[in-house]
């Protein structure tokens, strides 16, 4: 299947899939308008939580786009040393966008260049915190357990890689 009918499909099921809830609204309407009236009321709260933080996300991952790229990613890390590298490619596994297999060309590239084999699995490790979705985190958590469950991430981190070093050392 090509890209474009793939595109199409994705869009008319997103279309559809709008409809369905659009009609289930409807029908909860018809039968109880209390209820229905109480579900829109939940919805438009939960959008005047939402919206901000969207909004805060949306021009974060734009400016993050702008500054960080694949370039100054390779030049940043050939240059600092000790735990600034660290820092840098903790907050660049955290705010690297797309898909992995993206990253694979630059991460061997790196590799070539001499960056420690821990540091590019701190990289990969990281890419698992996403600040897209922590919108929905707060909605279904808080923001004390985010906060506690991206430090820890970052900590299990920086483990790996050091225990990745180590075994690199052994071997």
């Amino acid at each position: 299947m090509s890209t474009e009918k793939t595109k199409k499909k994705s869009n008319t099921s997103s279309w559809y899939f709008l409809g369905a809830v659009v009609f289930i609204y409807f029908v909860v309407y018809m039968i109880s308008p209390a209820h229905a009236f109480l579900a829109l009321e939940f919805l438009y709260k939960l959008a005047l939580k939402l919206i901000p933080i969207f909004a805060f996300v949306f021009i974060f991952m734009v400016i993050v786009d702008l500054v960080l790229t694949p370039a100054r990613i390779v030049k940043y890390i050939g240059e600092e040393a000790g735990i600034k590298k660290w820092i840098f490619i903790i907050i660049g596994g955290i705010l690297s966008t797309g898909p992995i297999y993206m990253w694979y060309p630059l991460l061997a590239d790196l590799q070539k260049k001499g960056v420690k084999d821990g540091l590019l699995a701190t990289f990969l490790y990281n890419r698992a915190i996403k600040l897209q979705y922590f919108p929905l985190l707060v909605i279904y958590f808080s923001w004390p357990f985010i906060v506690l469950m991206t430090i820890l991430m970052i900590l299990g981190s920086v483990v790996q890689g050091m225990f990745i070093n180590w075994a690199d050392k052994k071997t």
